[in-house]
This record gives structure tokens, sequence and C-alpha cells, in this order.
């Protein structure tokens, strides 16, 4: 079997994955915190990680995808508050949404999709553990993580705990023991959602949910776990410490992280009002363009996200379909994603750059070969499209549905193209030249051949 290597976060190197038991590997991801849409950020590992699963799955029999749903959050409370609505309706609300607009960038399902507000339960044992253990303590309702009684903490990170602790410059609550030490159990208010257990009524922290998910439903350790770069800290380093301190094990075997989305080349955030969401992204482009942009940077690589690159994915996916359009007469070969210069390039810790190059080189080919050669190249391109979740349209379709609701339907634009046809027969071409023009300025690009009057969007 060919050799996959992947970036470990944790030392920084470029290793050959191997799993703990080729017959099931696992694959946990973070998953969003359900109180608003997701934007494009958000988008970018379920995107990268994705395309993990996919080569994952045609090396390996079993594999066990995990992405959480996080349902119980300050900011998921603060929203039902303001909407005068339970917490339930609110993250049902967007979860649906989530995996809407998830979905539309062809992105495979995970097998596992655990919900926080479901597993309180091995919360609640994770938490027994850690203070058995003394590893955590009590405090004025609260149960914290004592950093200080991991040796290793900052491992994942790179960060010296002395330093961090003598760092520490936000106020620290009096009910801990040191400025580092994290929230296992908080306490909930009287109208805010909660559970019963040995230290009051209250709800769980953040980074204690992933731990115990991950034992319930993939087991003491799994492979891979992987995430956005902004959360190796604190989420994940407390993820780690929590997991090893309380299980005893090493927990994961393989630490990735995707890197950061700009915007227009500035930092996506709400002050700036530069943040663009996923569903508002969709009116404008088809999805499929969206996760071939996510794609064209290295998954470890900041990318710059902007109109142009946007456009630019349309113009190399239009060329990919037009290949295909050309030779729709001609029965593809059948060939596997696995013998492809895509599946070669991804077994190289995820280069998309390098696997869309491939797809280029061979659109190439395509356009060139000749009848005997043709089927084999089409074969490799759409090969090379089934592993990196794209082609999978109908070429005639890509070209004539719109990616969002505005300008004119498909009926539309035959009916002027069959006006155009009509003031050509009659020689009137100042006419026929008016409905071309028309249809130029609405996006719309006719092409005439032997066989007729063909269009496409552009």
């Amino acid at each position: 079997m060919a050799e996959l290597y992947l970036t470990n976060t944790f030392t920084g190197q470029k290793e050959v994955f191997e799993p703990r038991d080729a017959e099931r590997v696992t694959l946990y991801v973070c998953g969003p915190t359900v109180y608003n849409l997701a934007h494009i950020g958000n988008a970018r590992p379920v995107v990268a990680f994705d395309m993990l699963y996919r080569v994952l799955r045609a090396m390996y029999p079993k594999v066990i995808y995990a992405r959480n749903i996080t349902d119980i959050d300050d900011k998921i409370i603060a929203a039902a508050r303001e909407r005068d609505e339970g917490i339930e309706v609110v993250t049902q609300e967007f979860t649906d949404k989530y995996r809407e607009d998830m979905a539309q960038l062809n992105t495979l399902s995970p097998d596992l999709e655990p919900r926080a507000t479901e597993n309180i339960v091995p919360m609640l044992d994770l938490i027994t553990q850690l203070v058995e253990r003394g590893h955590a303590y009590a405090a004025d309702g609260h149960v914290l993580f004592d950093v200080t009684s991991m040796p290793s903490y900052g491992a994942l990170s790179g960060r010296n705990l002395d330093d961090m602790l003598a760092g520490a410059r936000v106020e620290v609550a009096d009910y801990k023991r040191s400025p580092g030490d994290f929230v296992l159990w908080k306490p909930s208010s009287q109208g805010e959602p909660g559970w019963e257990s040995p230290w009051g009524w209250g709800r769980p922290g953040w980074h204690l949910e992933c731990s115990a998910m991950i034992r319930a439903h993939l087991g003491d350790a799994i492979d891979i776990h992987g995430g956005g770069r902004d959360l190796i800290f604190p989420h994940h380093e407390n993820e780690r410490a929590q997991s090893c301190c309380g299980y005893g094990s090493d927990f994961v075997r393989y630490w990735l992280h995707n890197a950061y989305v700009d915007m227009d080349g500035e930092k996506m955030s709400k002050s700036l009002g530069n943040v663009r969401t996923v569903r508002e992204l969709l009116t404008l482009y088809p999805g499929e363009v969206l996760r071939f942009a996510l794609l064209s940077t290295h998954y470890r690589s900041p990318l710059n996200f902007s109109g142009e690159l946007l456009d630019n994915a349309k113009i190399a996916l239009n060329s990919f379909y037009q290949a295909l359009r050309n030779t729709a007469d001609i029965e593809a070969e059948d060939i596997r994603p696995e013998d492809t210069a895509v599946f070669t390039a991804l077994l190289d810790d995820l280069n998309t750059p390098k696997a869309i190059a491939a797809l280029h080189s061979t659109c190439k080919a395509l356009n060139k070969a000749d009848a005997e050669v043709a089927a084999t190249r089409k074969g490799e391109l759409l090969a090379m499209g089934r592993i990196m979740g794209l082609l999978d349209n109908d070429p005639e379709q890509w070209f004539t549905e719109s990616a969002s609701n505005t300008g004119l339907t498909s009926d539309e634009i035959e009916q002027r193209i069959a006006a155009r046809i009509e003031a050509r027969l009659r020689k009137d071409f100042a006419a026929a030249d008016a409905v071309r023009d028309e249809l130029q300025a609405a996006g719309i690009e006719l092409e005439d051949g032997a066989g007729g009057t063909t269009w496409r969007r552009t």
C-alpha cells in the first residue's frame, strides 16, 4: 500500500501515517457551535478534513469519522435569550442550516455526529476521574483542571507552563488556584440550562465536551484529531490534558490543523465587517466553486479568500466541464482514483495545489486526445474529480443552471436563442446581434457550432 504522509502538529514533522488498527481508522474533527450561520472560515476545516476522509476511505476498509455538534455554550444561551426561545430551538435550526450548507460544498457526512447535550454522563464520569486522580478540584460551584498537575501541559502548542502563568494578564477568578486552570464544570443560574451533578446544578466547560465524546464514541485513543489552527490553544491543549490525565492514555496519535482564512488580505472578523457566510456566498457561486477555492491553497497555508479567487475557481471548473462536455459522446474508461496523479499528490500531506495542477494537465491532455485515447483521459479526469469531491455535475447542467435565483431562467434564455435563430433566418442580423449582446450582458455566452447553438453562464 502507498504511504500517506501527514504533518503532525505535536511533533512539527511530516510523518508516515500508521493507524493503531488498520481495520478501524478513527478521525475526530471539532464541529460547530450552533448559534449562527457558518462562515467561510468555518468551512475550511470541513472541506480540508473531508479530503482526508476521502483519502483514508480509499486506503482502509473501515474509517470512522466523527464531528461533534456543540449545542450548549454561553453564546447559545445568549442567542436563545435574545430570541426568547429555548436553546433546543436555536441549536436545531443552526444545526440543520450547517448541514445544508456543508452538503452544498460536496462534503461527505461524518459517520458520527455526537451532540454535547446527549453526552453529559460521559462528561461527568471524566470529571470524576480527574478529581479522583488529583488533576481537578471543586471550588465555588465550579470544577477546574489544575494545569500544574500535568508536567507536559503546553507540549501540543509549544508553550512553557511557567511562562504562561507568569505572563497571565487577565483578571483571575478568586476560586482558581492558578491563572491557567480551566473550567470543567460551571454552575448554571436560575433559568439557564443545566444538569444535576455531584457539584451542583450546572453545565460542562467547552474543552471537556470533546474529550468525553471522543472516548464515548471512538475509544480511549484515536488516530487523528483535526481542527482549525485557532483551536491548538487553548482548546486542543486542554483536551489533551483532560484525556491524558483522566484516561491514562496518549489520546491522539496525529494532530492536524488547517491555517486561517483571510478576506481580501485582511483577517476575517466581525469588527471589520468582512465575515462572509457560506449561505451568502452560495447565492453568488455554486458550492463546487467554493470547495475548489478552499482547496486551491494547501490546508496548512493561510488562504486569502476573495472574489478573484472565486472567479478563478469558476474559470478552472468551467474548463474541466467544457472538456467533459466536448466528449459527451465518448464513454469514459473506468479508472480508480488511487491510480491517478491526484491521489499521489494527496498522499503528500493532502497537497491539493499539486492535485489541482494534475487536474489541469489531464484536462489539457483530454482536449488534445484523439478518439482512441480520449476515453482513458476522460476516465482519469473523472476519477481525479471523484476523490477531490469535484466534477460530479452533468456538464450541460453546469453551464446552464445558475448558482442563484437571479437573472434569466433557462427557458427565457432558450426563447431568446430561438428568436435569434429566427432573426438570422430572416437575415435580420442586427436583431440577432442585439439578442447576443443582451445575453452577453446577462452573463450568458453563446457558442455556435455544427450542432446548433449552445450556451453557458460565465
